[in-house]
C-alpha cells in the first residue's frame, strides 16, 4: 500500500463497483505534504506581496509546470517568495562580508593590494545574490530534467514487471500501485504513487489518473507509454499485448543505449591513456633534457614541472575519473 493510502486509509470508505465516492476529509486533516517549511513560511511572509504581484511575468510562464515535473510540492507563488527571500539574505550576507573586506583595503598602504582588496569586496557584496536569483528559479526545471532521466534509466525494468503483472491478469490500477511500493524502481515508483494517490484518495477512476500523470510526468518516454495505455484502453484494445510490446521495445533500447555508453567509456579511456599518461609524461622528460642543456632557465623548467606534476596531472585525473564514474554509476 502507497504512502498516501495508509495516511488516509481510514477515511476512504470503499465505492461499489463501478461506482466513484467524492472523498471528504474531516476538518482541519490535510495531506502533511503540503505544508512548508520554516524558511518557506518566513520567505512568504517577507516576500509573498512581491512574489504574487511578479509570478504574471512571463518568465515564470514555467515555472508552475516545472514545480510539478520536479515534485516540488509549493505553489509557484511560494517558490518565487523564496527565491527573492534566499536571495535578500544573500545580497545582506554579501553585503556585509564586502564591507569588511573593503575597510580592510583601506587599511592597506601599498595600492596594488588595496585595489584589489576593494575589487574583491564589491564581488562578494554583488555577486551572491545575482547569483542565487539567477540559479534558482531555473532549479525546478533542472530537477524535473534529473527526474526524467531516472524515469527513462528504470523505465526497462519497470515495463518488464509492468508485463509480467498483465500476464497475471492484474488490473491497471493494481499494476501502478503495486509499482508504487517498489523503490529499486527509482522515481517510476513515485509517479505510481501519484496515480494510486489520485484513484485512492481523490477517487478519480484509472484513466483520468493515468492522464493526469502524462501531463505532469517530466519524461517524454513515459507520457508517450502512459497515453498509449489510455488509448488502447479507449479504443477496446487489450493492454496485455500492449504491455508485452513496450516490454520488449524499451528492453531493445535499453541494449543499444548501453552498448553506446560502453563505446564511450572505451574511448574515453584511450583518450586518458594518451592526455593522462602518455602526454604527460613526454611533457616531463622534455622538460627535464631542457633543464640540463640549458642551465639558466632551470628555475623556469622546475616551476613548470611542478604545475605539470602538482596541477596538471591531478586535475587530469579528477576529471577523467569523475565522467567514468558518472558513466559506469549510470550502465550499472
Amino acid at each position: 500500500m502507497s504512502i498516501f493510502a495508509k495516511m488516509f486509509s481510514k477515511y476512504a470508505p470503499k465505492p461499489a463497483e463501478g461506482v466513484q465516492y467524492k472523498i471528504k476529509l474531516p476538518k482541519g486533516s490535510l495531506p502533511s505534504y503540503i505544508s512548508l517549511t520554516p524558511f518557506y513560511r518566513m520567505a512568504w511572509k517577507v516576500m509573498g506581496g512581491m512574489a504574487t504581484k511578479n509570478i504574471k511575468n512571463k518568465k515564470y510562464a514555467k515555472l508552475e509546470s516545472d514545480l510539478i515535473k520536479a515534485h516540488i510540492l509549493v505553489r509557484p507563488q511560494e517558490y518565487l517568495a523564496f527565491v527573492y527571500f534566499s536571495s535578500l539574505l544573500a545580497g545582506i550576507g554579501g553585503a556585509v562580508g564586502g564591507a569588511v573586506i573593503i575597510a580592510l583595503a583601506l587599511l592597506e598602504t601599498t595600492g596594488i593590494t588595496e585595489i584589489f582588496l576593494a575589487l574583491m569586496g564589491v564581488a562578494i557584496a554583488i555577486l551572491p545574490a545575482i547569483a542565487i536569483y539567477m540559479i534558482l528559479p531555473s532549479s525546478p526545471a533542472s530537477k524535473a530534467k534529473k527526474r526524467a532521466k531516472d524515469i527513462d534509466s528504470h523505465l526497462a525494468a519497470a515495463m518488464d514487471f509492468i508485463a509480467s503483472l498483465s500476464s497475471a491478469d492484474v488490473t491497471t490500477a493494481t499494476i501502478f500501485k503495486e509499482i508504487a511500493t517498489r523503490e529499486e524502481y527509482g522515481e517510476i515508483a513515485k509517479e505510481g504513487e501519484w496515480i494510486t494517490r489520485d484513484t485512492e484518495l481523490l477517487g478519480k477512476d484509472i484513466l483520468t489518473a493515468i492522464a493526469d500523470a502524462s501531463k505532469r510526468s517530466p519524461s517524454t518516454k513515459w507520457q508517450e507509454f502512459l497515453q498509449g495505455v489510455i488509448t488502447t484502453a479507449t479504443s477496446g484494445g487489450r493492454l496485455k499485448p500492449f504491455f508485452l510490446t513496450k516490454a520488449d521495445e524499451y528492453e531493445k533500447e535499453e541494449k543499444i543505449n548501453l552498448r553506446k555508453k560502453m563505446e564511450n567509456m572505451g574511448m574515453f579511456a584511450e583518450i586518458y591513456v594518451t592526455v593522462g599518461v602518455a602526454f604527460p609524461l613526454f611533457l616531463v622528460v622534455i622538460l627535464a633534457i631542457m633543464a640540463l642543456i640549458n642551465a639558466s632557465s632551470s628555475a623556469m623548467v622546475v616551476m613548470v614541472l611542478e604545475i605539470t606534476v602538482l596541477v596538471m596531472i591531478p586535475m587530469i585525473i579528477f576529471v577523467f575519473a569523475y565522467f567514468i564514474y558518472s558513466t559506469s554509476k549510470e550502465v550499472g
